[in-house]
């Protein structure tokens, strides 16, 4: 099997997906917020921080709103061929806990830029981004994947998405190739550990909740 070959079964794989954005900012509703105006507190290569003025439904004008960009990024529900679950361990200094998740990770924007949105990312770019990072985390490839759901990560600060996929049968093909910021452990668990840990508040990340919940349906 040819490159070519390989990467359009990669794609046909994760079924018939749209090549247009994922997502549009919401015009026209008489419940939609107008921005008056804008402040960037922050603004780097990784995060866009702006305190806003908005025009609420009624006319009246309000502040101060706080809101962020981030780049949008990829998390990965990957099952290996005896239907273990392909899990990290690292630590996440927002809580300051070692947590137990899926692989995932940013996705790179066109422009090179850290930050993204909903104006620079397709179903093609999050997947690409999906395999690199169970590739990078976890020495794993799959053939076989399925898009799940793109879903806002903070509705109310952040604009930037968190694109969901599953892969089956993971077969281990490298070592890690982590980023310099990156100590993480590989562990792989069960079903019924994950639905414990998720019971008992262990498994601390909503997201990944949200794409183990789903993946759960597509069985």
């Amino acid at each position: 099997m040819t490159m070519e070959d390989k990467k359009i079964k990669e794609m046909n794989s994760i079924d018939e997906q749209p090549s247009h954005k994922l997502h549009k900012p919401e015009t026209g509703d008489p419940l939609a917020w107008e921005e008056v105006h804008t402040e960037h507190v922050l603004q780097d290569e990784w995060i866009d921080l702006r305190r806003s003025s908005w025009r609420l439904p009624d006319g009246s004008v309000f502040e101060p709103f706080y809101s962020y960009s981030r780049r949008d990024f990829v998390v990965v529900v990957a099952s290996d061929t005896e239907g273990n679950y392909l899990c990290v361990r690292q630590f996440r200094h927002g809580i300051r806990q070692v947590t137990t998740e899926f692989p995932a990770g940013g996705i790179e924007t066109k422009d090179g830029k850290g930050r993204g949105g909903w104006q620079d990312v397709s179903v093609e770019d999050a997947f690409m981004a999906a395999k690199r990072e169970l590739l990078e985390e976890t020495g794993h490839e799959s053939d076989e994947w399925k898009y799940l759901l793109s879903v806002p990560s903070n509705a109310s600060l952040a604009d930037n998405y968190a694109h969901l996929f599953v892969a089956r049968n993971c077969r281990k093909v490298s070592g890690q190739d982590l980023d310099v910021t990156e100590f993480l452990n590989v562990i792989k668990l069960p079903a019924s550990k994950i639905e414990e840990m998720i019971r008992d508040g262990q498994f601390q990340q909503a997201i990944h909740i949200t794409a183990w919940l789903l993946a759960l349906r597509e069985k």
